[in-house]
């Protein structure tokens, strides 16, 4: 029979417990020996102490580096350490504010259209492999196009930002801000009347993993 060893070790990089413990137990359930962490800080202490063959990361992991930060590091210093990212988000725009871009080898699995440990174990050989492996994301039909301002400004509305509190961040006026949402409920589809809450709406569109930048 197979040991653990053979099969390979698997790091997971992710900021919520709960989500870190169940793709722990699908990759472990699978054959993979599993480590994982919550920090970019604590991925490093353990990728330079005991260098996985994989990791898996989020790209939103709080305040601080962000999981395109650790992709990029893992392609410049261990470029041999196959690299998932599994992500809430279709667009990798719609997880963290700014980035250089994914390293060409990553293999993107979008959470919610995983549909078994399998498939995640799949995704992890095939990193290791250096193959990567078409995305995998929602049914098209279902995929909601945004453009990258307006992808920006629904990070910040599912972040609680206020009108006023987008301005600021985007270094423009409130009044620009406000034709910036109303546009972005348009795209989306939302009708922003007293009866609707648009602004939970349109939070609970950003968490579904149907949004893509074009």
């Amino acid at each position: 029979m197979e040991s653990l060893e053979t099969v390979g070790r698997v790091l997971i990089v992710e900021d919520e417990a709960f989500t870190r413990n169940l793709v722990a137990g699908a990759l472990a359930g699978s054959g993979w020996l599993v480590e994982s962490c919550g920090s970019i800080a604590e991925a490093i202490a353990v990728i330079e102490t005991d260098e996985p063959n994989a990791v898996v990361c989020d790209l939103d992991l709080g305040e601080g580096p962000t999981g395109v930060d650790l992709c990029q590091r893992l392609a410049r210093d261990y470029p041999w350490v196959g690299v998932v990212v599994l992500t809430a988000h279709t667009s990798p725009d719609l997880a963290v504010s700014s980035h250089q871009g994914l390293p060409a080898d990553v293999v993107y699995l979008v959470k919610s259209a995983v549909q078994s440990p399998a498939e995640l174990s799949e995704a992890v050989t095939a990193a290791i492999g250096g193959r990567n492996r078409d995305a995998v994301v929602p049914d098209p039909v279902s995929v909601i196009e945004l453009s990258r301002e307006q992808g920006d400004v629904l990070r910040l509305l599912a972040a609680a930002y206020s009108n006023a509190a987008i301005a600021q961040k985007r270094g423009t006026t409130l009044r620009a801000a406000e034709a910036m949402v109303q546009r972005l409920f348009h795209a989306l589809g939302i009708e922003n009347s007293p009866a609707t809450n648009a602004r939970v709406q349109a939070a609970a569109m950003w968490h579904s993993g149907r949004i893509v930048i074009r």
